[in-house]
C-alpha cells in the first residue's frame, strides 16, 4: 500500500494528452501539470521504515521480526547481518534475547529461532510486523494475539522451520523466510520505527550533553550479561562479544533506558519473566560514530513509533542506517563509554 509509506519522487515523465474537439472537427494538443496520485512506481523511491534509506521496490512481505537465541547454546548466529534494525532485550535469569526485524532482504536461513516474549508487543506492532518463533508462554502468546500481532511459530505448525544438525534443542531452530514471505499478508508499516533525518539536513543536539571522542562502549543488563562494542570501519558499530557468524553493523547504536516488569510467570527453572516496559518516556544515549548525545526516548503506548527529544524539548533524529537497539534495565542496568 504505497500510500502508508513515505517516499520520494525522483522522476516524472509528463504525459501528453490528445484531446478532440467535437465542435469543430481540429485537435489540439494539451500538456497538464503531473497529477503526484497518478505517477507510476517505478517514479517513486521508498525509504524504508527501519534504516531510512531508499528502496528500490516495495517489499512484498511484512515486517519479519525473529527472535534470536543470544548466548553460547545457540552459536552461531545466521544471517543476522542482513537484518534491518536489531533489538537486544533482557529475558529470565539475568540472559537476553534479539528481535532481529527483516523488512528489505529476506534470508533463506535465519537463526537460531526461540520463544517470543511479551516485549516484543512494543517492538512489532508499531510497524505491522510478524513476530517469528519456535513458541512461547501460553501467557505471552494470548498477549501477543489480543495485541492483533501475527505469530509464525513452529508450535503453531507454521511453515519454514528446519532443525540445525549441529546443535541441540531448543538451540537448532532454523526458520526461512521466503517460504513464510510467500505465505504471510502483506501489511505495510504504518510510519517509520525511528525518527529519521531527511536528506540534506543533519541532526541537531541543541543543548543535549554530547560527548566526542568515544570508541567502545559496554552496555550491562544484569550481573551475569552485558554487551561489548567498538567503534570500527566506515564509523560502524559491531559487538566485539557476540554470538554471530557475521556481525551485524550498526551506524546508530542506540541505548534505551526502560522499566522493567514481571510478566506474570516462570520459566521451567522457577525463574521469573521480565518484561520490558516499551512505552511512555525515559533516559536514552544515541551513539553515532563517535559522538554520543544524551536524549529523552518516547513511545506514548505500545504500538508507537520511538521518537527522541533534546534536553530543550526539540525533536532528533537519527541519520539513515542500520541501527542496534539497546533496551536496558532502568534500575538494574549500566553503560560504559570509553
Amino acid at each position: 500500500m504505497l500510500t502508508a509509506m513515505r517516499f520520494r519522487s525522483i522522476a516524472v515523465a509528463a504525459a501528453t494528452v490528445v484531446v478532440l474537439a467535437g465542435c469543430s472537427g481540429g485537435d489540439s494538443t494539451t500538456t497538464p501539470d503531473p497529477d503526484p496520485s497518478q505517477r507510476d512506481a517505478a517514479d517513486l523511491v521508498q525509504l524504508s521504515p527501519l534504516t531510512g534509506l531508499e528502496m528500490t521496490s516495495t517489499p512484498q512481505n511484512p515486517v519479519f521480526v525473529v527472535k534470536i537465541e543470544n548466548t553460547y547454546g545457540g552459536e552461531p548466529q545466521i544471517a543476522l547481518d542482513q537484518a534491518d534494525l536489531v533489538v537486544e532485550e533482557l529475558v529470565e535469569g539475568g540472559l537476553t534475547r534479539l528481535a532481529a526485524m527483516y523488512y528489505s532482504t529476506i534470508p533463506s536461513k535465519v537463526g537460531h529461532v526461540r520463544s517470543l516474549r511479551a516485549t516484543d508487543i512494543g517492538v512489532a506492532s508499531p510497524v505491522n510486523g510478524a513476530i517469528v518463533a519456535s513458541g512461547g508462554a501460553g501467557n505471552a502468546v494470548r498477549r501477543v494475539e489480543r495485541a492483533g500481532i501475527t505469530v509464525f511459530s513452529e508450535d503453531a505448525g507454521s511453515p519454514g522451520f528446519s532443525s540445525d544438525p549441529a546443535l541441540v534443542r531448543p538451540y537448532n531452530r532454523l526458520i526461512d523466510l521466503t517460504t513464510l514471505a510467500a505465505k504471510a499478508r502483506v501489511t505495510a508499516p504504518p510510519s517509520p520505527f525511528l525518527p529519521f533525518t531527511a536528506e540534506g539536513e543533519t541532526a541537531d543536539p541543541g543543548t543535549s550533553k554530547t560527548r566526542s571522542g568515544i570508541r567502545t562502549a559496554t552496555v550491562r543488563f544484569s550481573r551475569s550479561t552485558s554487551t561489548s562494542w567498538k567503534l570500527g570501519a566506515k564509523d560502524q558499530w559491531s559487538r566485539t562479544n557476540g554470538h554471530a557468524d557475521k556481525e551485524f553493523r550498526a551506524d546508530n547504536l542506540v541505548i534505551m533506558y526502560c522499566r522493567i516488569g514481571d510478566a506474570g510467570y516462570t520459566d521451567p527453572a522457577g525463574n521469573p519473566v521480565p518484561v520490558t516496559e516499551l512505552e511512555g518516556s525515559g533516559r536514552a544515549i544515541v551513539l553515532h560514530g563517535s559522538d554520543a548525545v544524551e536524549l529523552t526516548w518516547k513511545k506514548p503506548a505500545l504500538d508507537s513509533p520511538i521518537t527522541f527529544e533534546t534536553a530543550d524539548g526539540t525533536p532528533y533524529t537519527l541519520d539513515p542506517g542500520h541501527t542496534f537497539l539497546e533496551l536496558v534495565p532502568k534500575d538494574d542496568g549500566k553503560v560504559t563509554l570509553n
